[in-house]
């Protein structure tokens, strides 16, 4: 490897360690990178002529000489567009380099339709006009990151689900064309763990799992502090367990799978029948007024304590606590997230789940995992479409 070559991978794991980490000195730098104190001095020093990095005071005491400490500089001006995409709609934000939103973010309702041959161009009119309408400058953007639902290729930018372009390129490439900038692609439960492992309950941690309670439930994986993605790429693949005693078919073509009475589309829907059939309950205006429920709605009603929302997220989580008792068993993990747009319920997922788990888990074992509900929740998937651009792009 030549010696510029080696130059710009530390100047691009520095950048990262401060994203991640904030205010460093030089010595907790050579400590996080395993590279030398004058080595990682000078690479420093480069940043900060190059404006990616100031000077922030002197660090703690930890007993003798204050070191001076360091981070991101937030006048730099560099952008990252992190897209968030569900089964219904595409959230779309600007973030700088010390994740402070700096375009105000736009959502879009894009209905995930595998038939619909217009979807891709749909997805790109949206993001590209978004693109323009923020007056930012296109050199200033270090790339688009996207989390989507679906069996996503993340190496080679495929999503085999939805967004089939109708050319032979990739859906990476196809936007990175449409866009003129770089764009990396993942799963979304991917990139909320990755958020949950970067910025929230998983930081520093080895061995986590984080489930996303959304339009599916998702499974995101971290074993010995990295993603982990099976075989093929394809691991976790929660919602298509085989747990529910009904006979619904799944979106998978399959019976009996965990999302068909766990995912937030069915617990809606659930709302809306016995609404409709004459139960009480706060959402009662909202449904009358537009005939329709919205997730958030539905999920701060349960969290301020209505009763029938409290139920159905109530019958929910208990089946989402035993398909997690069988994770326990197999993973055997120090901590699993409740993330994703469910996690806004709050503590309201925490009893069900527990119950499922004191009912269906070896208990020795069950003791050796905690659980707790995201402090991110919903801004989890826009921080790992974020973090997804940090992981790949070039800092130039």
């Amino acid at each position: 490897m030549t010696i510029v070559k080696k130059h710009d991978l530390l100047r691009k794991e520095l950048i990262k360690h401060f994203y991640y980490n904030k205010r460093l000195t030089l010595t907790e730098l050579s400590k996080l990178t395993h590279k030398s104190l004058p080595l990682v001095t000078n690479a420093v020093n480069n940043l900060i002529d190059d404006g990616y990095i100031q000077e922030h005071g002197l660090a703690p005491s930890t007993g003798g000489r204050r070191a001076l400490s360091f981070l991101l500089n937030h006048q730099k001006q560099r952008y990252v567009i992190a897209v968030a995409v569900d089964q219904m709609l595409t959230q779309v934000v600007i973030y700088d380099l010390m994740n402070n939103i700096r375009v105000a973010p736009e959502t879009k309702e894009i209905i995930l339709d595998k038939e619909d041959a217009t979807l891709v161009d749909k997805f790109a009119d949206f993001l590209k006009g978004y693109i323009q309408r923020s007056g930012i400058p296109i050199g200033q953007i270090l790339g688009v990151g996207i989390g989507m639902p679906g069996f996503v290729n993340a190496i080679e930018g495929i999503n085999y689900t939805f967004f089939k372009p109708q050319s032979n390129i990739s859906l990476r490439r196809y936007l990175s064309n449409e866009f003129g900038l770089p764009v990396f692609i993942d799963n979304d439960s991917s990139l909320i763990a990755l958020a949950e492992l970067k910025f929230g309950a998983g930081k520093n941690l080895k061995d986590v799992l984080v489930v996303n309670i959304s339009w599916g439930i998702g499974l995101g994986m971290v074993v010995n502090g990295s993603l982990f993605r099976g075989h093929t790429g394809y691991a976790g693949e929660f919602s298509h367990i085989p747990l529910s005693q009904t006979n619904k078919m799944c979106s998978c073509g399959k019976r009996g799978c965990l999302e068909v009475d766990t995912s937030l589309m069915v617990m809606i829907e659930r709302a809306k029948t016995e609404m409709a059939a004459g139960a009480s309950s706060s959402m009662e205006k909202v449904f009358k007024e537009t005939g329709d429920l919205p997730a958030d709605h539905f999920l701060h009603a349960a969290r301020s304590g209505d009763p029938l929302a409290v139920s159905i997220i109530s019958d929910a989580a208990f089946l989402i606590g035993k398909g997690i008792s069988t994770l326990i068993h197999i993973m055997n993990p120090g901590l699993i997230v409740l993330s994703g747009s469910g996690a806004i319920a709050g503590k309201v997922l925490m009893a069900p789940i527990q119950q499922a788990i004191n009912e269906f888990c070896i208990p020795w074992l069950a003791e050796q995992t905690e659980i707790e509900v995201s402090r991110l929740a919903s801004d989890a998937k826009l921080l790992g479409a974020a973090t997804l651009v940090i992981e790949n792009c070039s800092f130039n």
